[in-house]
């Protein structure tokens, strides 16, 4: 899966619009209402990247965790990144009370 240039990033983005790109890497970072929250959200996380085999760093700080991701293999960001996020987004909406 090849990186993806600019303008295709910039399309991605519109996709995942809390997400923002930093250099050759895409992040966001998710607010909880404490610690352990934040914990499970990178434990279900971690449990869907295990089974596409694409992990991103994280930086859990109390109620924040930050994630960041590309695809070091191809040295930038690409379709695999996004699909992550979406799949992120998608494991935080559940934390979310209406």
């Amino acid at each position: 899966m090849p990186a993806l240039n600019i303008q295709q990033i910039n399309l991605q983005l519109k996709t995942v619009p809390d997400w923002s790109q930093h250099a050759q890497t895409i992040g966001r970072t998710f607010k909880f209402e404490g610690f352990m929250s934040g914990i499970d959200f990178v434990r279900r996380v971690a449990k869907q990247t295990l089974k596409i085999n694409h992990q991103p760093d994280i930086d859990i700080r109390y109620d924040k965790v930050t994630l960041t991701l590309t695809t070091h293999d191809e040295g930038g960001i690409t379709d695999k990144d996004f699909s992550l996020a979406q799949k992120c987004d998608e494991i935080f909406s559940r934390f979310i009370t209406p």
